[in-house]
């Protein structure tokens, strides 16, 4: 049988052990994966694109484990009462094929994001960041915050959104939970004053949420809404001035902010910061950017964490996902004998 949590049981987990540690969680899980980068073997997501949206497939393996995630984007889904993201994922045992896990990932991708955030911001942010504009209000901003406050403590937010309603949203949320958020009305107000700025608009297009003139010395930009071809936020002179850190640089190429610019822009892979073959922030001045698109690695360690932190509970359920006749040589067999594949006979002939 593989092994699946869903929507419901992935929110009572993360309500069980608690939002904060489960970031922490999977930021661990994250470094430990980006430490080992080169066991990985890698390739850009694929993609189907549309002029309202995108559906990707991001597969990544080990010798051990083989993980894909399903994912969508589309911007207008809100307006049909849905989400913009829908997202679910599996792990597979290498040495057999099989699916060993399945889990929901529209709530999943939301934290392994936020901990990626973490993961990059703990590197590139001043160590003493203790304010962090948020661009954009949608449904990951309160993973992002939290995250930030988990590991960098970062406790007062500065927010600006073109939507009313998101900015309610967040602080409906968030004031609660005992950060200080103060709402602005322009870009340019929310980012006086911070020390991490969080991009993070649905728009698919090439749309200048940050403005070079918005960025002082010092900042630690954690761009997280330009994840396709034609879709990017900032000025292209914050990249010009600021030291650009990827994920995996071969899809950032195609997906991130990077887009924009030459086939021969300097970026960094986060791995080799996080194993020390190469630097995060030199200099306290420095512009540092996290140009994140989402890559695969994080979400297996996501999946992974989860598979291991809800093993032998009621939050995992068994499911009859794969054929497993008596005899695997006879799969006509579980025709034949229905029961022995689980099926109710006198239900289906009824």
């Amino acid at each position: 049988m593989t092994q699946f949590v869903g929507v419901k049981d992935m929110a009572r987990w993360i309500a069980r052990d608690g939002l904060d540690r489960v970031i922490r969680l999977i930021a661990a899980g994250i470094e430990e994966d980006l430490a080992a980068w080169e066991k990985f073997e890698k390739v850009p997501r694929m993609a189907a694109h549309s002029d309202i949206g995108v559906i990707e497939l991001m597969p990544i393996s080990d010798d051990e484990l083989y993980a894909f995630k399903y994912v969508n984007g589309h911007p207008d889904n809100p307006l049909r009462g849905i989400q913009t993201i829908a997202a679910f994922g599996a792990l597979a045992d290498v040495a057999t094929g099989h699916p060993v896990f399945l889990a929901e990932m529209t709530l999943l991708t939301a934290v392994r994001t936020a901990a990626m955030s973490t993961v990059a911001a703990k590197r590139l942010a001043r160590p003493e960041s203790r304010v962090m504009a948020m661009i954009g209000a949608g449904s990951q901003a309160e993973f992002q915050a939290i995250g930030m406050r988990e590991i960098l403590g970062i406790n007062e937010l500065r927010v600006y959104d073109v939507d009313p309603y998101g900015v309610a949203k967040l602080v409906n949320n968030l004031e609660p939970l005992g950060f200080h958020i103060t709402t602005c009305s322009r870009v340019d107000e929310a980012v006086t004053g911070a020390d991490i700025v969080t991009t993070c608009t649905a728009d698919k297009q090439h749309a200048v949420a940050l403005m070079d003139s918005h960025v002082a010395a010092g900042m630690h930009i954690n761009a997280i809404g330009g994840d396709c071809p034609g879709k990017t936020e900032l000025d292209p002179r914050i990249l010009e001035r600021a030291r650009v850190f990827v994920e995996f640089e071969e899809q950032t190429r195609i997906e991130g902010e990077i887009q924009m610019m030459p086939a021969d822009f300097p970026v960094t892979e986060l791995w080799r910061v996080v194993t020390d073959r190469a630097d995060g922030r030199v200099r306290n001045r420095d512009i540092t950017v996290f140009d994140s698109v989402g890559f695969a690695l994080a979400d297996l360690s996501a999946l992974r964490v989860c598979w291991q932190a809800t093993a032998g509970t009621n939050l995992q359920t068994d499911i009859d996902l794969i054929a497993d006749p008596r005899d695997p040589k006879d799969l006509f067999s579980l025709i034949m004998h229905p029961v022995e594949a689980g099926e109710d006979v006198a239900e289906r002939l009824a």
